[in-house]
């Protein structure tokens, strides 16, 4: 027992994330999709600071 008030919560949170609509950004996104590189940090919006990481490298 006790679980009403956590449920309510989580079906409102739900309803929220599926009936809200975030504004969107229609340039940024053109501009992302296109490629350009206008962006401070690069076209990603990443600092890349030119390392390379191996995937591998936690087991060793």
């Amino acid at each position: 027992m006790g679980r009403g008030r956590a449920k309510a919560k989580q079906t409102k949170v739900a309803r929220e994330l599926k009936y809200s609509s975030p504004q969107t950004d229609f340039e940024r996104l053109q501009r992302e999709l296109s490629g350009a590189t206008d962006d401070i940090n690069g076209s990603d919006g990443f600092a890349d600071d030119g390392e390379y990481v191996d995937d591998d490298d936690w087991r060793r």
